[in-house]
């Protein structure tokens, strides 16, 4: 039994090499989530730095006899934290001027009118840390429409946000001059 499909000529999908690439773009495949990893280390840095600026704001609270705030508040489990936020990772089909089938991955998000079937790309892309993904888009020039687009992905820093980050910072603060104090007395 022979396939009908046997006479179509197969196009191979390929991982590229370049870093500017120009083609059409064939499709855009359905995205999926894939989650950004925290490091330990850098979570019980960052932890522990702005824990000591929690433990000085307790100290400052119960010297003034003011009550506490009960519970946690807003803040998020280490459990929560290490998890990492998830950004979306859409494969794109594109199809160079030498006819080549290319694979890419968007990671973020884009406007859904900002790129359609047909439209003349320039992509800049960025090879991924595991050799066997496709490279990401790192910023995408539509030519058709002269759009200039810059896909955006959540990062550790975006997860742990700017409260426990500027917690963090003022802690390593403290603690730096404190340091500096003991090591000049």
């Amino acid at each position: 039994m022979v396939s009908m499909d046997a006479d179509l000529p197969l196009r191979r999908v390929v991982h590229l090499t370049e870093r500017i690439v120009t083609g059409r773009l064939v499709r855009l495949l359905e995205g999926y989530p894939r989650e950004v990893r925290v490091g330990q280390p850098v979570l019980v840095g960052v932890l522990t730095a702005a824990g000591v600026v929690r433990l000085l704001a307790r100290l400052v609270r119960a010297l003034r006899g003011s009550a506490g705030r009960g519970g946690r508040g807003g803040r998020r489990s280490f459990k929560e934290l290490k998890k990492g936020p998830e950004f979306l990772v859409t494969p794109v089909r594109l199809r160079d001027v030498a006819g080549g089938l290319l694979e890419v991955e968007l990671h973020g998000h884009l406007p859904q009118s900002a790129l359609h079937p047909g439209d003349h790309l320039q992509l800049t892309l960025r090879p991924q840390h595991d050799a066997d993904l496709p490279p990401r888009i790192e910023r995408v020039v539509n030519l058709t429409t002269g759009q200039l687009l810059t896909p955006r992905t959540a990062t550790v820093w975006s997860h742990l946000g700017p409260p426990l980050l500027l917690q963090a910072a003022l802690g390593m603060l403290l603690v730096l001059g404190v340091a500096a104090c003991a090591t000049l007395t």
